[in-house]
Protein backbone atom coordinates (compact mmCIF):
# COMPACT_ATOMS: atom_id res chain seq x y z
CA UNK A 1 0.00 0.00 0.00
CA UNK A 2 1.33 3.54 -0.84
CA UNK A 3 2.12 5.39 2.21
CA UNK A 4 0.39 9.09 1.36
CA UNK A 5 1.84 12.16 0.94
CA UNK A 6 2.15 13.98 4.50
CA UNK A 7 1.46 17.47 4.92
CA UNK A 8 2.12 19.57 8.71
CA UNK A 9 -0.42 22.92 8.65
CA UNK A 10 0.54 25.43 11.03
CA UNK A 11 -1.96 28.06 11.22
CA UNK A 12 -3.55 29.74 14.94
CA UNK A 13 -6.63 30.02 13.17
CA UNK A 14 -8.97 27.17 13.86
CA UNK A 15 -11.66 27.84 11.20
CA UNK A 16 -8.14 28.18 8.33
CA UNK A 17 -6.77 25.01 9.63
CA UNK A 18 -10.17 23.18 9.43
CA UNK A 19 -10.54 24.71 5.70
CA UNK A 20 -7.14 23.28 4.74
CA UNK A 21 -7.66 19.85 6.49
CA UNK A 22 -11.10 19.46 4.41
CA UNK A 23 -9.51 20.58 1.17
CA UNK A 24 -6.14 18.16 1.91
CA UNK A 25 -7.43 14.68 3.13
CA UNK A 26 -10.03 14.69 0.03
CA UNK A 27 -7.30 14.56 -2.69
CA UNK A 28 -5.27 12.29 -0.54
CA UNK A 29 -3.00 13.90 1.57
CA UNK A 30 -2.38 13.21 5.20
CA UNK A 31 -2.67 16.05 7.27
CA UNK A 32 -1.16 17.11 10.90
CA UNK A 33 -2.16 20.15 12.24
CA UNK A 34 -0.08 22.81 14.64
CA UNK A 35 -0.92 26.20 16.29
CA UNK A 36 2.10 27.48 17.08
CA UNK A 37 5.71 26.61 16.04
CA UNK A 38 6.50 25.05 19.46
CA UNK A 39 4.06 22.43 18.99
CA UNK A 40 4.77 22.09 15.35
CA UNK A 41 8.66 21.40 16.59
CA UNK A 42 7.19 18.09 18.56
CA UNK A 43 5.46 17.32 15.85
CA UNK A 44 8.51 17.29 12.97
CA UNK A 45 10.61 15.38 16.07
CA UNK A 46 8.07 12.74 15.68
CA UNK A 47 7.50 12.66 12.31
CA UNK A 48 9.09 14.76 9.45
CA UNK A 49 6.47 15.63 7.13
CA UNK A 50 6.49 15.59 3.43
CA UNK A 51 5.74 19.91 2.89
CA UNK A 52 4.70 21.98 5.33
CA UNK A 53 2.09 24.83 4.94
CA UNK A 54 2.79 27.79 7.34
CA UNK A 55 1.49 30.91 8.15
CA UNK A 56 3.54 34.10 8.16
CA UNK A 57 1.57 36.11 11.36
CA UNK A 58 2.20 33.15 14.41
CA UNK A 59 2.26 33.96 18.17
CA UNK A 60 5.12 33.91 19.17
CA UNK A 61 7.50 33.04 16.71
CA UNK A 62 6.69 34.09 13.02
CA UNK A 63 6.68 31.84 10.13
CA UNK A 64 9.71 33.76 8.73
CA UNK A 65 11.36 32.67 11.44
CA UNK A 66 10.96 29.06 11.74
CA UNK A 67 11.24 28.70 8.35
CA UNK A 68 14.96 30.25 8.86
CA UNK A 69 15.16 27.61 11.62
CA UNK A 70 13.87 24.63 9.84
CA UNK A 71 16.52 25.69 6.40
CA UNK A 72 19.15 26.01 9.51
CA UNK A 73 18.95 22.54 9.98
CA UNK A 74 20.44 19.34 7.89
CA UNK A 75 17.29 17.22 8.84
CA UNK A 76 14.38 19.92 7.88
CA UNK A 77 16.31 22.20 5.23
CA UNK A 78 14.90 20.01 2.09
CA UNK A 79 11.43 20.24 3.28
CA UNK A 80 9.45 21.95 0.83
CA UNK A 81 7.81 24.81 2.39
CA UNK A 82 4.78 26.97 1.21
CA UNK A 83 4.21 30.21 3.06
CA UNK A 84 0.43 31.31 3.68
CA UNK A 85 -0.02 35.15 4.17
CA UNK A 86 -2.65 37.93 3.49
CA UNK A 87 0.01 39.83 2.45
CA UNK A 88 0.26 40.45 -1.08
CA UNK A 89 2.84 43.33 -1.69
CA UNK A 90 6.27 42.25 -3.33
CA UNK A 91 8.73 42.63 -0.77
CA UNK A 92 6.81 40.22 1.42
CA UNK A 93 7.03 37.64 -1.48
CA UNK A 94 10.42 38.40 -1.64
CA UNK A 95 11.34 38.07 1.63
CA UNK A 96 9.67 34.55 1.79
CA UNK A 97 11.42 33.17 -0.93
CA UNK A 98 14.91 34.67 0.68
CA UNK A 99 14.38 32.75 3.75
CA UNK A 100 13.78 29.58 1.52
CA UNK A 101 10.20 29.22 1.59
CA UNK A 102 9.34 27.18 -1.89
CA UNK A 103 5.98 28.95 -2.93
CA UNK A 104 3.68 31.40 -1.51
CA UNK A 105 0.21 31.67 -1.68
CA UNK A 106 -1.96 34.40 -0.57
CA UNK A 107 -5.10 34.30 1.28
CA UNK A 108 -7.89 34.08 0.54
CA UNK A 109 -7.05 31.08 -2.16
CA UNK A 110 -9.41 28.61 -3.61
CA UNK A 111 -8.91 25.07 -2.16
CA UNK A 112 -7.97 24.23 -6.53
CA UNK A 113 -5.41 26.79 -6.26
CA UNK A 114 -4.07 25.41 -2.89
CA UNK A 115 -4.00 21.72 -4.53
CA UNK A 116 -2.30 22.92 -7.48
CA UNK A 117 0.67 24.62 -5.98
CA UNK A 118 1.40 21.76 -3.20
CA UNK A 119 1.39 19.39 -6.70
CA UNK A 120 3.43 21.82 -8.37
CA UNK A 121 6.10 22.06 -5.34
CA UNK A 122 6.42 18.22 -4.88
CA UNK A 123 6.87 18.35 -8.07
CA UNK A 124 10.53 20.22 -8.17
CA UNK A 125 12.27 17.71 -6.73
CA UNK A 126 13.21 14.82 -5.17
CA UNK A 127 11.58 14.45 -1.23
CA UNK A 128 14.27 13.73 1.45
CA UNK A 129 12.47 10.94 3.63
CA UNK A 130 12.58 11.12 7.48
CA UNK A 131 15.16 8.10 7.61
CA UNK A 132 17.52 10.83 5.40
CA UNK A 133 17.31 8.95 2.17
CA UNK A 134 16.75 10.64 -1.55
CA UNK A 135 15.77 8.86 -4.49
CA UNK A 136 15.99 9.35 -8.02
CA UNK A 137 15.00 6.39 -10.06
CA UNK A 138 16.97 3.62 -8.80
CA UNK A 139 19.50 5.87 -7.39
CA UNK A 140 19.78 6.68 -3.76
CA UNK A 141 21.38 9.07 -1.32
CA UNK A 142 21.52 9.05 2.12
CA UNK A 143 22.50 11.68 3.79
CA UNK A 144 22.67 10.39 6.99
CA UNK A 145 25.43 7.26 6.07
CA UNK A 146 26.67 9.83 2.90
CA UNK A 147 26.70 6.80 0.58
CA UNK A 148 25.18 6.49 -2.45
CA UNK A 149 23.52 3.21 -4.23
CA UNK A 150 21.95 2.28 -7.53
CA UNK A 151 19.90 -0.52 -7.55
CA UNK A 152 21.33 -1.16 -4.45
CA UNK A 153 24.40 -1.56 -5.14
CA UNK A 154 27.32 0.46 -3.38
CA UNK A 155 28.88 3.24 -5.31
CA UNK A 156 32.51 3.88 -4.40
CA UNK A 157 32.52 7.26 -4.65
CA UNK A 158 35.30 10.01 -2.88
CA UNK A 159 33.63 12.45 0.04
CA UNK A 160 33.99 14.91 -3.01
CA UNK A 161 32.30 12.83 -5.94
CA UNK A 162 28.87 12.52 -2.85
CA UNK A 163 28.72 16.00 -2.01
CA UNK A 164 28.84 17.14 -5.71
CA UNK A 165 26.11 14.53 -6.67
CA UNK A 166 23.86 14.83 -3.99
CA UNK A 167 24.10 18.30 -4.67
CA UNK A 168 23.20 17.52 -8.17
CA UNK A 169 20.16 15.24 -6.77
CA UNK A 170 18.45 18.23 -4.19
CA UNK A 171 18.62 20.35 -7.26
CA UNK A 172 17.45 18.92 -10.16
CA UNK A 173 16.23 19.93 -13.80
CA UNK A 174 18.79 22.61 -13.64
CA UNK A 175 21.53 24.32 -15.39
CA UNK A 176 24.50 25.57 -12.53
CA UNK A 177 27.54 27.16 -14.19
CA UNK A 178 31.18 25.94 -12.55
CA UNK A 179 31.37 28.90 -10.32
CA UNK A 180 28.04 27.99 -8.54
CA UNK A 181 29.64 24.63 -8.21
CA UNK A 182 32.65 25.89 -6.73
CA UNK A 183 31.21 27.99 -4.73
CA UNK A 184 28.96 25.26 -3.16
CA UNK A 185 31.83 22.78 -2.95
CA UNK A 186 34.13 25.20 -1.36
CA UNK A 187 33.41 25.30 2.07
CA UNK A 188 34.96 22.03 2.39
CA UNK A 189 37.30 21.84 -0.63
CA UNK A 190 39.12 25.31 -0.35
CA UNK A 191 41.88 23.02 -3.16
CA UNK A 192 38.73 22.95 -5.74
CA UNK A 193 39.11 25.29 -8.34
CA UNK A 194 37.04 27.18 -11.30
CA UNK A 195 39.32 24.20 -13.82
CA UNK A 196 39.21 21.31 -11.40
CA UNK A 197 35.16 20.94 -11.59
CA UNK A 198 35.02 19.72 -15.06
CA UNK A 199 37.73 17.09 -14.27
CA UNK A 200 35.51 16.04 -11.11
CA UNK A 201 32.58 15.61 -13.31
CA UNK A 202 34.21 13.24 -15.46
CA UNK A 203 35.44 10.97 -12.69
CA UNK A 204 31.57 11.35 -11.22
CA UNK A 205 30.40 10.65 -14.62
CA UNK A 206 32.48 7.41 -14.72
CA UNK A 207 31.28 5.85 -11.08
CA UNK A 208 27.40 6.64 -12.68
CA UNK A 209 28.30 5.08 -16.04
CA UNK A 210 27.99 1.34 -15.61
CA UNK A 211 24.63 1.85 -14.29
CA UNK A 212 23.48 4.33 -17.33
CA UNK A 213 23.09 7.72 -14.74
CA UNK A 214 26.29 9.14 -16.26
CA UNK A 215 23.73 10.20 -18.40
CA UNK A 216 21.59 11.81 -16.06
CA UNK A 217 24.49 14.70 -15.50
CA UNK A 218 24.29 16.95 -18.98
CA UNK A 219 26.82 19.13 -20.00
CA UNK A 220 24.87 22.54 -21.10
CA UNK A 221 26.28 24.70 -23.54
CA UNK A 222 27.89 28.30 -22.62
CA UNK A 223 26.52 27.42 -18.82
CA UNK A 224 27.46 24.10 -17.40
CA UNK A 225 26.04 21.13 -16.17
CA UNK A 226 22.55 19.98 -14.85
CA UNK A 227 21.03 16.67 -13.25
CA UNK A 228 17.89 15.51 -15.09
CA UNK A 229 15.64 14.11 -12.60
CA UNK A 230 14.71 10.32 -13.23
CA UNK A 231 11.68 9.24 -11.60
CA UNK A 232 10.98 5.21 -9.68
CA UNK A 233 9.39 2.95 -12.06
Amino acid sequence: MKNKTSILIIEDETPIRQLLRFTLEPADFEVQEAENTELARLKIKKKLPDLILVDWMLPGESGIEFIKQLKSHAETHSIPIILLTARAEENNKLQGFEVGADDYITKPFSPRELIARIKSVLRRGVLLSPSGLLNSGELQLNTHAHEARINNELLNLSPLEYQLLLFFVKHPNKAFTRAQLLNHMSADNEDISDRSIDAHIRRLRKRLKPHHYDECIQTVRGTGYQFILRNRE
